[in-house]
């Protein structure tokens, strides 16, 4: 009787809100809905992500041939180029927010929030996020830090510039360099904004899996996107405030004569009237954020990328129970292993041990996706389109930038490359291009979902992915070769290093492969642009998919379904079943007499 009242109230509650009268305000902009918040998600993180790109480009140049005059300097830098030379200054401020962006912007809210946004209500069969106020809410608290993280740049001093980490004494004292200034405060706030919109979508993201998944629809039924989505929630909510109570203390030492970061400092010879504080306090607050700040961006894209490797594979996915174990595991050590970004801090050697082990550990984890995702392919129906194949991509640098992660892992051997070009490679490839192939992979699946059944050009998305895929590994593993050299990252240029001048022409090498691998995301953005207005309509689904978003309307309305909730009987990764007509059986197909359901 009670679950009646609950459907009929469900209903009444649906009817009315589908019949509201929708303004251009409340549907596009301040928008409730939550596909129209991870499309807002989207192409704000898309825009960042071109402005952190560009940021790259400007300073490979610099690196490709220092010291000379270019033009593109002078249009976009301004006094920070004087006649089209770069400042050294300009320099480790473009590095800064290009990491910040990236890091942040894009591969955090840009690919999290997207597809947690787009896909946890439809997944689960929810009507909408659990809180409509609060995900709108999250989103223009991610709009406003993007704008003031941009308005930063055109600081008169310049933007911030001690690296993406911010590690005082540089980002403490206003007078260290011209991008500790204003800019730097301007950093500070719009990261703690930030912070504070992840912390408002996690939450939702938590209680809506949590309550308002459909009937059927149990834990291990749930798909291995949600469980991503799920648990790098739970990973934000532990490690984000971590990295606000960083910058609220880092504030407090700019501005109001504190010092937690602080101690015994001379500037010019002159003494500073700070004593008691220690940079390695921040240090350790930095990375209990940042090193599960690589699972709050990778596992995502490994969520998606299970759900598109099985799709078009057409198998079961290998391994259900261990997957979503080896998300779980992931989480819980990615807490414990944040030591290893600090073993050259005078950390005590058996510290360092301790955090030497819990590092390889999570490798187990982390293997056990990677053989899972193989097994997946193997003998599988391949259907290779791009999202498949970013989604291989994907599991490619997984395992490439993973394998480097044993060495800087190993407190012995990060001493010889840290701080080096090999570090800069490694998180590159095992966090930056893995994450950005799982947002690519994300969009090409799922662009009929966002943009009313529209395809995106297939031929476009291979010449996007192949050039991608050649140029991504043409920039970062020469990288490895020259950090074993021991080039230091972040020198804006090396010619005074006699040492190195053999490894000028791979830095040469490095930024073409760079300048081309940019110029090619202009075929995505033109392909995913113009497919929004003219793409081809596909079927309602056109992966023959299981999981529940394909079952309901290519219409976009408040609610997700005109109906009933579908109420599910199966696991997600029923494709190729004995017994079935179809490679394929939705999760809202009943089970026939005596099939068994299949949950490995």
């Amino acid at each position: 009787m009670a679950a009646t009242a609950h459907a009929h109230v469900d209903d009444h509650a649906h009817d009315e809100h589908h019949h509201h009268k929708e303004t251009f305000i409340t549907k596009y902009i301040f928008s409730q809905d939550h596909k129209m918040i991870a499309k807002q998600y989207l192409i704000t993180g898309l825009i960042m992500g071109a402005i952190g790109i560009f940021m790259s480009i400007l300073f490979r140049i610099q690196l490709a041939w220092p010291e000379q005059s270019f033009t593109i300097f002078e249009m976009f830098l301004g006094k920070w180029a004087p006649e089209g030379v770069m400042d050294a200054d300009v320099y480790l401020a473009l590095v800064t927010i290009h990491g910040t962006i990236m890091v942040f912007f894009v591969l955090t809210a840009g690919l999290s929030g997207t597809f947690s946004n787009l896909l946890i209500p439809l997944q689960i069969g929810a009507r909408d996020m659990a809180s409509g106020l609060l995900n709108m809410i999250s989103y223009w608290l991610f709009f406003v830090s993007s704008v003031i993280m941009t308005l930063s740049l055109f600081v008169e001093a310049g933007p911030a510039a001690a690296g993406w980490t911010i590690y005082p004494p540089l980002s403490a004292l206003p007078q260290a360099q011209p991008g500790s200034g204003m800019g730097m405060t301007l950093w500070l706030v719009s990261m703690a904004i930030f912070i504070a919109s992840s912390l408002l979508g996690s939450l939702n993201y938590i209680v809506t899996v949590l309550n308002l998944r459909t009937k059927g629809m149990s834990m291990t039924r749930l798909p291995l996107t949600i469980w991503a989505f799920f648990v790098t929630a739970i990973i934000g909510v532990v490690s984000f405030p971590v990295l606000l109570s960083a910058a609220l203390l880092l504030i407090m030492d700019r501005s109001f004569g504190t010092s937690f970061f602080l101690s015994d400092i001379f500037i010019q010879g002159e003494v500073l009237h700070y004593q008691g504080g220690s940079p390695v306090l921040f240090e350790h607050l930095f990375w209990f954020l940042g090193h599960p700040e690589v699972y709050i961006v990778l596992l995502p894209a490994l969520g998606i990328t299970s759900e598109i490797i099985s799709t078009n594979a057409r198998k079961p996915i290998f391994g259900y129970r261990a997957m979503v174990a080896s998300i779980l595991a992931i989480a819980f050590l990615s807490t414990i292993v944040w030591g290893h970004h600090m073993f050259i801090s005078g950390m005590n050697p058996f510290l360092g041990s301790v955090f030497t082990f819990t590092t390889l550990l999570i490798a187990i984890p982390s293997a056990v996706k990677a053989f899972n995702y193989i097994t997946t392919l193997w003998k599988g129906n391949l259907q290779m389109n791009p999202a498949m194949l970013f989604s291989i991509g994907l599991v490619s640098t997984f395992i490439t930038g993973g394998l480097t992660g044993i060495i800087l892992g190993d407190s012995a051997l990060d001493i010889n490359v840290h701080d080096t070009y090999f570090v800069v490679a490694h998180f590159h490839l095992v966090m930056g291009i893995s994450a950005l192939y799982g947002l690519f992979a994300g969009v090409y699946h799922w662009f009929p979902k966002m943009f009313q059944g529209r395809m995106m050009n297939k031929n476009l998305g291979y010449i996007h992915f192949w050039v991608t895929a050649i140029g991504a590994y043409g920039i970062f593993y020469p990288m490895h070769f020259v950090g074993m050299a021991g080039l230091p990252r972040r020198y804006y240029t090396n010619t005074y290093f006699p040492y190195f001048d053999d490894l000028a022409d791979v830095n040469v090498v490095i930024t073409l492969f760079a300048i081309v691998t940019a110029a090619v995301q202009l075929v995505f953005v033109y392909n995913f642009i113009h497919s929004i207005f003219y793409g081809k309509r596909g079927p309602k689904n056109p992966w023959r998919s299981n999981t529940l978003e394909w079952t309901a309307e290519v219409k976009h309305i408040h609610g997700n379904w005109d109906g009933p909730i579908p109420e599910v009987h199966r696991w997600a990764y029923d494709y190729s079943k004995p017994g079935h007509e179809d490679d394929f059986v939705p999760q809202n197909v009943p089970l026939k007499e005596g099939e068994e359901e299949l949950n490995h």
